[in-house]
Formats: structure tokens, sequence, C-alpha cells
């Protein structure tokens, strides 16, 4: 019953928030689409290597919302199953960045020191060099591919939590019930992740909310220049590109992939401001 009523207060105090609600119901419809393209796109075959000669470059029309691209693929179905690796893309970098960002910055915060030094310069290091430089750069010395995209963005990504963590948990352990655990012995890995953490919880989801559409964006910009995901692999940031070339006459390429990735990132951001509002906490 408790538990019950705690849930109905904290969807109250984010419902009020009305934008928030309608990013939260676009976040919802992207993930839904791309978790069941292959049952609900028109031409799930058009996602791999395909040519239809007959529909080149054909505009929107009843059997083809979104009109064809220049080998004659469905670009509806296409930019359906390019939501697929946008997500996969940011939840799995955000995966990997923010647990490592989150444990050198606790490490850094409540333990001070050496720590403090060490793992800090690193950051600032880091954190110096533009993420999609930095990325560019990685994906220089191997063979793109979305995993190397991953790995890439990963690299430039986590310092961003170190630091944050790292700020709260400096403010944190001086609290009174981190001063209480500390007399009644308890260890300093415990007091970490048992006492400074949760109180990190809801920047820290806030903030991986928010970067969710960052990632996707920069994920995007690293497929614009051929350095994700790689043909045929349907991607938003490889159609955009793709499409350019046959700008102004044929729009529809790179126009509706376009407006997928402000769409989703446009929703993410609506649910990362009611986060924030929710949690009361700046980011």
């Amino acid at each position: 019953m408790i538990r019950h009523w705690c849930q109905s207060r904290v969807w109250y105090r984010f419902s009020r928030n009305r934008l928030s609600v309608v990013g939260l119901t676009i976040v919802i419809a992207v993930v839904l689409m791309a978790t069941l393209a292959p049952w609900i796109v028109p031409y799930p075959e058009h996602a791999k290597a395909f040519v239809d000669v007959e529909n080149m470059s054909q505009p929107p029309t009843v059997n083809h919302l979104f009109g064809t691209d220049d080998v004659g693929r469905d670009v509806l179905s296409r930019v359906v199953f390019g939501y697929r690796t946008s997500l996969v893309l940011a939840v799995v970098v955000l995966a990997i960045a923010a647990p490592l960002g989150v444990i050198f910055g606790l490490i850094a915060g409540y333990l001070g020191g050496w720590a403090d030094a060490v793992i800090m310069r690193v950051t600032d290091v880091f954190l110096a060099v533009p993420s999609l430089v930095l990325a560019m750069a990685i994906l220089g010395l191997f063979s793109p591919s979305l995993v190397m995209a991953m790995v890439a963005v990963s690299a430039g990504w986590w310092p961003w939590y170190t630091r944050l963590v790292y700020n709260l948990s400096r403010s944190l352990r001086t609290e009174g019930y981190v001063t209480a655990a500390q007399v009644v012995g308890a260890s300093s890995l415990r007091i970490m992740f048992s006492e400074i953490l949760p109180n990190c919880l809801g920047t820290v989801l806030t903030k991986i909310t928010l970067d969710m559409g960052f990632v996707i964006l920069l994920g995007s910009s690293l497929s614009f220049l051929g350095l994700g995901a790689q043909p045929p692999t349907p991607d938003l940031g490889s159609m955009v590109a793709e499409g350019t070339i046959f700008l102004p006459d044929v729009w529809w390429p790179s126009v509706f992939p376009s407006l997928a990735i402000l769409i989703v990132v446009f929703g993410l951001n609506l649910v990362g401001d009611g986060l924030r509002d929710l949690f009361g906490v700046e980011v």
C-alpha cells in the first residue's frame, strides 16, 4: 500500500508537467516502434541489402509514405529500423559510461588525496577534448562500425559523470548520516555505495535521460561522416548523408530521417526536464 502510494505520488508530480508527459509518450512510441520494427513496418526486407530499380527515388505515396531512396528502398521502413540502431547505441554507451564515471567520481570525491588528484586530472584531460573530436580520433584508428562507434563515444562520455558525482560526493561526505556511518565503523566501500550513491541517483538518472538525446545526435553525426554503422544497416545519420546528395529535388530521403532524429531527441529532452523538476536537481 505504501509503495503504491509513493508510486502514485511520483507519477502525479511528474504528470503535472504536461510537456514531460508528451515527451514520455514520444519516447515510449519510438521504443515500441523500434522493438516491433520487423512486424510493423511495411517492407522489413528493405532494412537489409535490397534494390528495387522500378521504385527508385519515388516521392511519398500511399504505398511508400516517406517515399523511396535512390535504390528503391522504403524510407519509412528504414527510419523505423534506424531508430533501433540509435537507441541501441545510446543505451550501450550510457550503460558503459555512466557506471564507470559514477564509480570514479565516488572514489575521487569521498576518498580525496591521491585518488582525487589522479582521477580528476585524467578526467580534466578527457573533458578538454570535444566528444565528437575524440570519437573521430579513436574511430580513425579502426575500421568504422557500430560497435567501434559505441566504444569511441563511451570513451568521451564517462568524464561527465565522474565530474558530476565527484561534486555531489564531496558535498555529501560531510553530512551527518555519513559521519554516523563512519563512527559505527562502516567501510569506505559501504559508505560510498550505501550512503552517498543513493543520494546521487536522482541527479544521475536525470543526466542519463538528457544524455540519451545527445548520444543519439553524436552517433548520428558519426554515421553522417561515415564513421558509424555501415551500409546496408539502417542508420538515421547515414540516411541523412546519403539523401543530401540528391537535394533539393529529391528531399524525402534526408528530410524524414532528420525529422526522426529531431522527434526522439525532443522527446528525451522533455522527459529529462520532467525528471529534473521531479527530483529538484540541476544538471
